[in-house]
């Protein structure tokens, strides 16, 4: 990958720090700004038809009428998720919160909620078959560890982590919206902002899964995940930069 990418994401990084700051009520705006498009986002590209306006209405606790109960449950099951991140920043990232977001993720389907799968599944059109259920707990724990004995920039390990976790696929469902939020936590945790993965860019996401279990290679997923967080922060340095 083109590293000059990450120093420019760190100078960004470090150049909001030494801005004036927004206040609390600027930050809330942005924040639920963000938490509606994301959910949106997030949910749409596991299959939920809500637009973005409805998952708005969805979010402010409103019923859409014709859209199925599953799709209001999954998006607000979404942002109570992200919702629990945020007051979890401070924890470790362990099997158990894992388990916990998947609980909230999953509220549409509380008898799998938080609990790993016991059957095998295949990824229609995945490059990998993920593996049996009894090996799961060793895996994530596995996975974990690895993450956690990481030193690479944390752009790069919040990515290896994301792919390595939809490969183990531990739940039946929800796996994408769950590592999707524990790719933000991890970035969360490193003092980056949050990244949204838009419905509009799936096969590019999907294609930097199918490079990595392909070929070995991590560098579409890094340089995806590196693209939004600069993008991100350029969008916030903009919004601390006084009128000319």
């Amino acid at each position: 990958m083109a590293y000059e990418i990450l120093n420019e994401i760190d100078a960004l990084k470090d150049k909001i720090l030494s801005m004036r700051p927004l206040t609390q009520g600027e930050l809330e705006r942005l924040r639920d700004s963000f938490v509606e498009e994301y959910t949106y986002n997030s949910t749409a590209i596991e299959g939920n038809t809500l637009t973005l306006y409805e998952t708005r209405l969805v979010l402010e606790g409103l019923t859409v009428s014709g859209k199925p109960l599953r799709c209001h449950l999954e998006a607000f099951g979404h942002k109570e998720a992200f919702g629990f991140i945020e007051e979890n920043i401070n924890a470790e990232i362990s099997g158990r919160l894992i388990r916990q977001v998947h609980s909230l993720v999953l509220a549409d389907r509380p008898r799998d909620a938080g609990i790993y799968r016991r059957i095998p599944v295949r990824i229609s059109g995945a490059e990998n078959t993920p593996p049996d259920p009894v090996m799961i707990p060793e895996l994530v724990e596995r996975l974990i560890d690895d993450y956690r004995n990481d030193t690479s920039h944390a752009i790069i390990r919040a990515a290896m982590f994301h792919l390595k976790f939809e490969g183990i696929h531990p739940f039946v469902d929800g796996n994408g919206r769950t590592g999707r939020l524990i790719l933000n936590m991890s970035l969360m945790k490193e003092g980056y902002l949050p990244v949204d993965v838009k419905f509009s860019d799936r096969v590019k996401y999907y294609d930097a899964f199918s490079e990595y279990y392909g070929t070995g290679n991590p560098e579409g997923m890094i340089n995806l995940v590196a693209e939004y967080e600069l993008r991100s922060l350029e969008e916030r340095v903009a919004l601390l930069t006084p009128d000319s």
